[in-house]
């Protein structure tokens, strides 16, 4: 049976998806196809069921809960950091400002919304944003991906760093996205690949030297850099990447209800998230 599992041509998800796409784990009968695409594609993709397990952002999963389900492994949550708002100058506030923003489905743009109601985003690629930054185009910048070691080389300043706001309002690790399997599936097949996501991050994390080696040419404007691109990959790639953890899973929970209060997200969260609690 082939497998298409989608996910961000960025160092952290090449990184955990290393062990599957050497082949150096056993698939256990499963036909593996890799697809790479920048997050906010797939987050549109999975709209429609393209994928039978992608990386999406957690911002996207209530409107994609009818089809798929979280794994409980190969997650990507900052733990007192996460995505960043740059600016040339120093910021005391956001309102009314323009942002550059990765796209609307975004975890990143859920939190800025949440931490900031009132600004004027401005959609591009991520990999867009620190040049709109630095151009004049932008006020500011949402920043996710390696762009957060990256923009001080820029000569950027930090205006927040988003996880680390979120961790001092709610306690919490700040989860930006996850992989999803759709549910159609059926049972048998779905815990494969739990066991098979698993096995591919504790594989990388047990073999780092191995994994990086591969991840590195994922790492963009960081990849001349071994430490940044080792330093980016341990802040997503990490113990709450084999679970998220009872914390982990409830600050995904936290983030979806807030984000349905507050009038961001326009359909209410699933009961029923994390595959291994069906």
């Amino acid at each position: 049976m082939r497998i298409r599992i989608a996910h961000s041509p960025d160092s952290d998800d090449a990184f955990m998806f290393y062990p599957l796409t050497a082949g150096v784990i056993d698939t256990e009968g499963l036909e593996i196809e890799h697809v790479l695409a920048d997050i906010e594609t797939l987050n549109q993709r999975a709209l429609e069921g393209t994928y039978e397990v992608s990386a999406v952002s957690f911002h996207a999963y209530p409107y994609i809960a009818d089809k798929y389900l979280v794994l409980p492994s190969g997650g990507s949550v900052g733990d007192g950091y996460g995505p960043l708002v740059v600016a040339r100058e120093e910021l005391k506030s956001l309102k009314g400002e323009k942002v550059a923003v990765p796209g609307k489905l975004t975890t990143a743009y859920l939190v800025l919304k949440l931490y900031e109601p009132d600004f004027e985003p401005v959609v591009m690629p991520f990999d867009k944003v620190l040049d709109a930054v630095l151009s004049g185009e932008v006020k500011a910048g949402l920043v996710i991906h390696e762009g957060q070691l990256s923009y001080k080389d820029k000569g950027l300043n930090k205006v927040v760093d988003l996880g680390e706001w979120w961790k001092e309002s709610f306690g919490l690790p700040l989860p930006l996205g996850g992989n999803v399997v759709r549910k159609d599936l059926g049972k048998e097949i779905i815990q494969k690949i739990e066991r098979l996501m698993r096995k591919s991050v504790e594989y990388a994390l047990s073999h780092p030297e191995e994994a990086l080696k591969y991840a590195r040419e994922y790492a963009r404007d960081i990849k001349e850099d071994t430490e940044k691109t080792k330093k980016f990959v341990s802040m997503y790639v990490n113990e709450r990447t084999i679970d998220y953890g009872e914390d982990g899973r409830r600050a995904v929970r936290l983030l979806l209800s807030l984000g349905y209060q507050r009038g961001i997200i326009k359909v209410p969260p699933p009961e029923v998230i994390f595959s291994d609690e069906v």
